[in-house]
């Protein structure tokens, strides 16, 4: 039987044989853990599975197509038409006065670049504006877009000279509404999925609406108070309203920094490539009648030059439907069959403006125009969210087709003029068809494009 001295002997002996076996795994790099070092290791391992799960993006929540936050997209939105189509839509009221009064020195055609390179930096700058606002830079594109477009206003008001108002108000202004106008319509595909092709409608009509006012408030004031305070009220006003897409824009869905900057896809893709070809035939000479058709009262003497500023107005009366009522139908018969039908309603119109020789019929052609054009700038980006193969490109495409529109408005209205001339009948005749000539073939592309597509999808609603 073994005493306790024994026991304890024993004990120690072993105590001493674990110490050496420890000390031999050591030596031999068999570290054995202990219960700690394997709590820590499984700690560690929590973490990381943590920091993995965390580094994975959450799926975007469905979209919402409604709600307060949705809506208020749209309204900054509508904003972001005012501050920039806005401004175009009533441009025709500056052509007449520079070449009435303030720049009468110069042609119709080196004035028409001034409103001309305004529309195309509007669109050019897309390529840019587009794949940035993929990439994440929504806010940054707003803010400075909107400070160009104020402080382009601002300057034009101090402007004397051609070279001046070119760069403030073609220049500074064009570039402003290129960084902005892309990104607030891109956005609402984000908010708004089975009613997209209505609120890019709603939101468009900021555009004809800007066109009814400025125009009226231009032609008012610059009388009373001349040029530069009429041109300041219309700054300040833009100042205002700028503050709602600052205060409530923003992107819903996580950028994807990691696409490119460009979507080489977008020229494998045969109909997308017919879609922009259309774009450029028909912004080329779409805003023909919006720029010249003041003049054309004025010269024919169908009404007082007073008076012949509301043209223009009528022009984005028209225009207010336009935006509206093809968009509501786009819905349920597809954005791309109404975008034909529209441009189709005005070349047609187009075509009747070589039988126009009276006021009621240039009132009528006014308000039928505008809202037939209307449709037509409304759709395009709705046909070009619908086309996109992803959300992640469309800013890419949209950047493509819109640098295509922008490069036509450059050259279309200017294009225009040099035909114009010495403002014969002749010459008159010579520019409207151009103008209808250019959307007929337009007409023509976006047809073939909805064929191709048919083809591939079988999709009769598109």
């Amino acid at each position: 039987m073994a005493t306790s001295a024994d026991l304890s002997a024993e004990s120690d002996s072993d105590r001493t044989a674990t110490a050496s076996k420890d000390e031999r795994d050591v030596e031999g790099g068999n570290d054995v853990p202990s219960s700690d070092d394997l709590a820590a290791a499984g700690d560690n391992a929590a973490e990381r599975m943590a920091s993995h799960a965390t580094s994975v993006p959450a799926a975007p929540a469905p979209v919402p197509d409604g709600g307060l936050e949705a809506w208020l997209q749209v309204l900054g939105s509508w904003v972001v038409l005012v501050d920039t189509w806005g401004l175009i839509n009533c441009f025709g009221v500056y052509q007449t006065f520079y070449e009435t009064d303030f720049l009468s020195s110069r042609s119709s055609s080196d004035i028409s670049w001034i409103g001309s390179l305004q529309a195309a930096l509007l669109m050019v700058i897309g390529v840019v504006s587009g794949p940035l606002y993929d990439a994440g830079y929504f806010r940054e594109l707003l803010m400075v877009g909107l400070f160009l477009i104020v402080f382009g206003q601002f300057m034009t008001s101090l402007c004397t000279t051609y070279t001046q108002v070119l760069l403030a108000q073609g220049i500074c202004i064009g570039i402003g509404m290129g960084l902005t106008f892309l990104p607030s319509a891109a956005i609402l595909s984000q908010y708004f999925q089975k009613r997209r092709a209505l609120v890019l409608g709603l939101s468009s009509t900021g555009s004809p609406l800007a066109g009814i006012i400025f125009p009226i408030i231009f032609s008012r004031l610059e009388p009373t108070i001349g040029f530069g305070w009429a041109t300041r009220v219309i700054g300040f006003i833009l100042l205002g309203i700028s503050v709602i897409p600052l205060a409530f824009m923003h992107t819903r869905v996580p950028p994807n920094k990691k696409r490119s900057l460009f979507d080489e896809t977008a020229f494998k893709d045969v109909p997308f490539l017919f879609i922009a070809a259309a774009t450029f035939f028909s912004f080329l000479t779409l805003y023909v009648p919006f720029f010249y058709i003041t003049l054309f009262a004025d010269k024919h003497g169908l009404w007082t030059p007073d008076m012949s500023p509301y043209l223009v107005t009528l022009l984005n009366a028209g225009s207010v439907f336009g935006r509206v009522l093809p968009s509501m139908i786009a819905d349920k018969w597809g954005g791309l069959n109404m975008l034909i039908a529209s441009l189709i309603g005005s070349a047609v119109l187009a075509l009747g403006w070589f039988g126009i020789h009276g006021l009621a019929g240039l009132i009528v052609f006014a308000l039928l125009y505008g809202m037939f054009s209307g449709g037509v700038v409304s759709l395009v980006p709705t046909v070009l969210v619908s086309s996109s193969p992803d959300m992640g490109r469309v800013g890419a495409r949209m950047g493509i087709a819109f640098v295509m529109a922008g490069l036509a408005l450059l050259v279309g209205t200017p294009i225009c003029g040099a035909i114009l001339g010495d403002f014969t009948e002749q010459k008159w005749l010579g520019a409207i068809g151009y103008a209808a000539g250019s959307l007929v073939l337009a007409c023509i592309l976006f047809i073939t494009a909805r064929i191709l597509k048919f083809r591939e999808t079988g999709n009769r609603k598109m």
